[in-house]
């Protein structure tokens, strides 16, 4: 699987559907993806962005933390994959020397590897599914 690392480039409010999109952007590219997400994952991932720390972790923080506290690591997040205008993501984890894979949503993901400072991917597949360029 070729996979292509993005950064998150802008969140944006689309007040005519009343949806929350992030955009992630090719690193060493100009291509996009614009994902769909919650009022939750985005006030998450503005909090974080912003450096507001809450009083008590938020679930986010809270996953992040244990994760941690069970000696392992965020190595990355992956979108792997787009089924019917939804899209599917990975933490990998690196435990002792060996990967696990844990299936979880894209607007999750992002908000744990921007609390872990883990590289966000996205599978080659997926972006060249994308033909519409929301900008």
């Amino acid at each position: 699987m070729a996979m292509v690392e993005m950064e998150l480039n802008k969140i944006r409010i689309d007040e005519n559907r009343g949806e929350q999109v992030i955009v992630l952007k090719e690193k060493a590219g100009d291509r996009i993806l614009p994902i769909v997400i919650g009022i939750m994952e985005v006030t998450a991932i503005k909090m974080k962005i912003s450096g507001l720390t809450p009083p008590r972790p938020m679930t986010h923080d809270l996953l992040c933390n244990t994760i941690k506290q069970l000696g392992a690591k965020i190595d990355k997040i992956v979108i792997t994959n787009l089924q019917q205008n939804t899209f599917f993501a990975k933490l990998i984890l690196q435990i002792n020397g060996t990967f696990k894979e844990v299936d979880a949503r894209p607007s999750d993901s992002i908000a744990i590897a921007l609390r872990a400072k883990a590289p966000i991917f996205v599978d080659e597949a997926v972006l060249s599914t994308i033909s519409d360029n929301p900008e």
